[in-house]
């Protein structure tokens, strides 16, 4: 066994042959006896589910039976007679959409175009099949020349299977990787409706009672809503974060992970790798990030954010962009160690993704970024209460809120920003806060004065402080209700008030500053900090108008 770790390698017989491999044959086991005639796994990115699909490829295929055979020498599997008289005894077809993205509706027929061409050029052998009408082999050609029109390929999915099971005598099984990857494209983009169109149909040419079909397994980050995506499929059997049947199927588990570290002679970085990377709850089984793990023992033990950037959400980025600032304070009270409850309903119907705020979190769960700690059934439906799993997300999830704040227009980072907050400079407070006023404000759908987003702007540029304070929102203290407070986390360091006042007009702006630090004085809002020791403590006064703002320091 090899001790180099396969980062970004997911083909399952060069990870055998090269990489260290964590068995996972034990869920292959229960599969191969179990399996329902359609599977959708959904897992986080970057939880190994390609490299999983892999595995079945090359335990199912007919092709190179005896050789794939070899594969699976050693493995929790290969001492189980009766799972591997499956193995090598049906066709498969394995497909990715991981690269179905485009900018447009019609960058996207591009893809499918070019896509399509790719898969039936490389089966181009079953028109060699004794069977194969002059008709078949017509548009087969078509769509493997890349002229076939949208309804030809819309049910190509379906035509390849009856193909292929034309050539071999036997259904074949169909593996479909990352199947939401063209939708989520698509809702990012502004063509939902025709990209919904084209695959329900694409899909249920394929899954829906199709007698060319064994059994199929799709994979995804998100489950699309039955209404949206799987309305002529009868009962898909659903594996989520949140119900699942095969909860040791993706990401690592703590034995894994001990015997992978015993492995790389590091047993005494077991708790690092637990503070950092453990913490997802899938189906009540303790589930590692693998991804992290592996880049850890690839970067020498060294711990760090790994999962950021691995890809991006742009839903997620937007959906961030639509709230408000109570999500905003619940997701601050999630990063100081809270938690937060919701309903989660996992199907997602993207025409409801930004009227709902249980949507969000569901989108955060299913993502990864936060994790089921507990759940409790209500007339209301399932309650589940919500958590980062690990230090690795509480850096991640503090960058991400961050991001809705970055860009390259900004003349000043959030954190010079912030720490100009906590030094009491006022005039980069004030500068800092109009430079992002003039970038963001046009670009979230808010109206004009309301200073709840105001409030939310501010308090998610309170991330940065995280590491220093504690950050709290709409808390009674004294005599009244502060809009947001940092409370230091030690010595030496100034408490912060801020209050957020919205004026009628520019003219009104230093006044309403100045009413604003009145109301911290008045309503002693000082209380919470002197109960806590803290002596020093910063009083912003800070009123908006439209773009402009006006900050006052006490």
């Amino acid at each position: 066994m090899r001790m180099v770790m396969p980062i970004g390698v997911d083909d399952f017989a060069k990870v055998r042959r090269d990489f260290y491999f964590v068995d996972k044959t034990n869920f292959l086991q229960e599969f191969v006896r179990n399996h329902a005639e359609v599977t959708l796994f959904t897992r986080p990115r970057r939880f190994g589910k390609t490299l999983t699909m892999s595995m079945l490829r090359y335990f199912f295929s007919i092709e190179d039976a005896q050789e794939n055979r070899r594969l699976f020498d050693g493995l929790a599997i290969a001492n189980d007679a009766e799972a591997m008289t499956q193995q090598g005894t049906r066709p498969v077809l394995f497909l990715t959409l991981k690269g179905w993205h485009a900018d447009s509706w019609t960058m996207m027929q591009s893809v499918i175009s070019d896509a399509l061409g790719q898969i039936f050029d490389a089966q181009g052998f079953l028109l060699s099949g004794a069977d194969v009408t002059p008709r078949e082999k017509a548009v087969f050609a078509k769509i493997r020349d890349g002229g076939a029109s949208l309804v030809e390929c819309r049910s190509s999915l379906g035509f390849l299977l009856q193909l292929m099971k034309k050539y071999y005598g036997k259904k074949p099984v169909l593996l479909l990787d990352e199947y939401d990857v063209p939708l989520q494209s698509a809702w990012s983009h502004q063509y939902y409706n025709e990209a919904i169109e084209f695959f329900r149909t694409f899909f249920s040419c394929a899954l829906k009672t199709n007698p060319s079909l064994d059994f199929a397994v799709l994979t995804g980050v998100m489950r699309i809503a039955k209404e949206s995506i799987f309305s002529d499929l009868n009962n898909p059997k659903v594996d989520s974060v949140l119900q699942m049947k095969y909860p040791e199927a993706f990401g690592f588990t703590q034995v894994e992970v001990e015997r992978l570290a015993e492995a790389m002679g590091a047993v005494d970085k077991v708790s690092e790798l637990k503070r950092w990377y453990d913490g997802y709850r899938f189906g009540g089984k303790e589930i590692y990030n693998p991804w992290s793990v592996l880049n850890y023992f690839d970067n020498g033990c060294l711990p760090r954010t790994y999962w950021v950037n691995t890809s991006g959400n742009a839903i997620l980025g937007e959906m961030l962009r639509h709230s408000h600032g109570q999500v905003l304070d619940k997701l601050q009270a999630v990063l100081q160690g809270g938690s937060l409850w919701t309903r989660v309903r996992e199907g997602v119907i993207y025409s409801e993704i930004y009227k709902n705020e249980n949507a969000l979190y569901t989108m955060l769960v299913t993502t990864g970024y936060l994790t089921v700690k507990s759940v409790k059934d209500s007339e209301l439906g399932m309650q589940a209460e919500l958590v980062l799993p690990n230090r690795e997300l509480r850096s991640l999830f503090r960058i991400e809120i961050l991001e809705r704040y970055r860009s390259d227009d900004m003349g000043m980072e959030v954190e010079d920003l912030m720490r100009a907050f906590a030094a009491g400079d006022i005039e980069t407070v004030r500068e800092g806060l109009s430079c992002y006023l003039e970038v963001l404000t046009s670009s979230f759908d808010v109206a004009k004065g309301k200073e709840a987003f105001y409030h939310g702007l501010v308090l998610g540029l309170t991330a940065t402080l995280l590491e220093d304070y504690h950050i709290r929102s709409n808390r009674e203290s004294g005599y009244g209700r502060y809009d947001i407070a940092a409370m230091p986390k030690r010595a030496g360091i100034p408490g912060l008030i801020i209050e957020c006042k919205t004026a009628a007009s520019e003219d009104a702006l230093a006044n309403e500053a100045q009413i604003a630090l009145q109301q911290i004085a008045d309503r002693d809002y000082d209380a919470e900090f002197r109960a806590q020791g803290v002596d020093q403590v910063l009083r912003y006064g800070i009123a908006f108008c439209g773009k402009r703002v006006q900050v006052e320091l006490q």
